[in-house]
């Protein structure tokens, strides 16, 4: 490693504070055990298991949301991900954290000035300044790996500056990700006791495989080039192009505004939540039919509000590659179901490997259970809420045929695990919201085959 970058390692927010990091993290498991141990005393004086339950789970979600909300990494952006589900918790639970929840979709501690400095000359040349007129030290945004710089950039000898947003990953960011996501893995079941309807296993699998292409710039370089020009003419969304790159730098067009999706979920009207919701699902929904990519961290601090209502996406770090659009099975599945034709779903399912070999499953039973992704299109107008996403998930989270029993009869084969995965996701971030819209028609103008199923 050269001497500048290990003067940068050292200095850097994100990995300078490695030890502190591992620490608090190793925090977690200790504090969970000292709190097991001390619920296991109250049911043996007598207390209801419910309430021991209860108190176990909300000092760990203290303990939780207190030491993820002061980290970066591989622990926020584990939050971030953790913060999309937290309408589908008991609000007694979540009610004291949410403010740190929302913090954790949009903001972090930035780099030191002299760190920027050093990492602009490393990306763009000594001459960096020259081409960067009017630099913000001072970041306009900061997130797990990367900040964002509200700055001008000349493109080239002689022209005219171009209002840009340059995106700058933190040095060492790669090694502080992939460690942090190694040790919250071995947390699942802490994590697990705080929300047993999530798959934490399954979440922490799916951010370590997408560490790579997030940390090449290049790549998402590449991707958002794909949604800029597949979305340029669109009325509703703005997706800002990409002027310029290296493997850890990326210049983009700027997008105005200093609002969030997730101030929106804070402080936005009912207005603003149903048109804004309904843009959010489209946007989800139609980026594999036209550009071929989903994009895949549906956070709400990945979403601005532009001023002149319209809505901006940022962070194509993580994306699925679907050519050729969403499987096409999933429209006419989504359509049968829609329709109460759930022998027709259970065969599709079947087909597709989501039900494993030898099983059987009742139609009704099957319905009951999909009713989280089906109920928001059988009618013209749904509105989410999280008192309804909140009775989903204790349901599915039982141990009856509505639930658990259910679940282990199914399979999520491959290719569908990241599609799954962004739309629970959105769909709690609807929840979140209290969005109301026309999503069957969203559907039906965005999926093929269900329109014609």
């Amino acid at each position: 490693m050269a001497d500048d970058d290990a003067d940068d390692l050292r200095e850097t927010p994100l990995t300078g504070s490695a030890l502190r990091r591992g620490a608090r993290l190793a925090s977690l498991p200790a504090g969970f055990a000292a709190r097991t141990t001390w619920g296991i005393g109250r049911r043996l004086v007598g207390a209801p298991a419910a309430a021991v339950m209860n108190d176990v789970q909300r000092r760990t979600a203290d303990q939780v949301f207190s030491v993820l909300g002061q980290l970066k990494g591989g622990a926020m952006k584990f939050g971030q991900a953790l913060s999309i589900f937290e309408a589908a918790l008991p609000e007694e639970l979540v009610a004291p954290y949410r403010e740190t929840l929302t913090k954790l979709q949009d903001a972090a501690p930035p780099m030191g000035a002299a760190t920027v400095r050093r990492v602009m000359e490393r990306e763009f040349g000594p001459d960096w300044a020259d081409r960067f007129p009017d630099f913000e030290i001072t970041p306009a945004a900061a997130a797990s790996i990367g900040q964002v710089h509200h700055t001008w950039f000349v493109p080239e000898p002689g022209a005219e500056p171009v209002e840009v947003a340059v995106k700058l990953q933190y040095p060492g960011a790669g090694d502080a990700l992939r460690s942090d996501l190694r040790q919250i893995g071995r947390l699942a079941r802490l994590f697990g006791t705080l929300m047993p309807n999530l798959d934490v296993k399954a979440l922490v699998a799916e951010l370590q495989e997408r560490v790579a292409e997030e940390l090449d710039y290049s790549l998402e370089a590449d991707a958002q080039a794909r949604f800029a020009e597949a979305f340029a003419d669109d009325p509703e969304i703005v997706v800002p192009r990409p002027l310029a790159h290296t493997e850890r730098a990326l210049v983009t067009t700027w997008l105005p505004g200093d609002r969030s999706l997730a101030d929106v979920i804070t402080t936005g009207t009912q207005q603003e939540r149903d048109h804004l919701g309904e843009a959010y699902v489209r946007f989800l929904f139609a980026g594999p039919v036209r550009a071929g990519l989903l994009h895949a961290d549906p956070h709400p601090g990945n979403f601005r509000v532009l001023p002149d209502g319209r809505l901006g996406v940022v962070d194509y770090g993580a994306v699925a590659r679907v050519p050729d659009g969403l499987p096409a099975p999933i429209g006419p599945l989504l359509r049968a179901a829609a329709d109460g034709d759930y022998a027709t779903v259970a065969e599709g399912l079947r087909t597709e490997g989501f039900l494993k070999p030898g099983t059987r499953i009742d139609a009704e039973v099957l319905e009951r259970y999909l009713s989280p992704l089906v109920t928001p299109i059988v009618d013209d107008t749904f509105s989410f809420d999280r008192e309804w996403l909140r009775r989903q998930s204790q349901r599915l989270a039982t141990p009856g045929p509505d639930g658990m029993s259910t679940a282990l009869k199914l399979n999520v084969p491959p290719e569908y695990l990241l599609i799954h995965r962004v739309w629970a996701g959105g769909i709690g971030v609807l929840c979140q919201l209290g969005a109301t819209a026309r999503f069957r028609a969203i559907v039906s103008d965005s999926l093929p085959g269900f329109a014609t199923a």
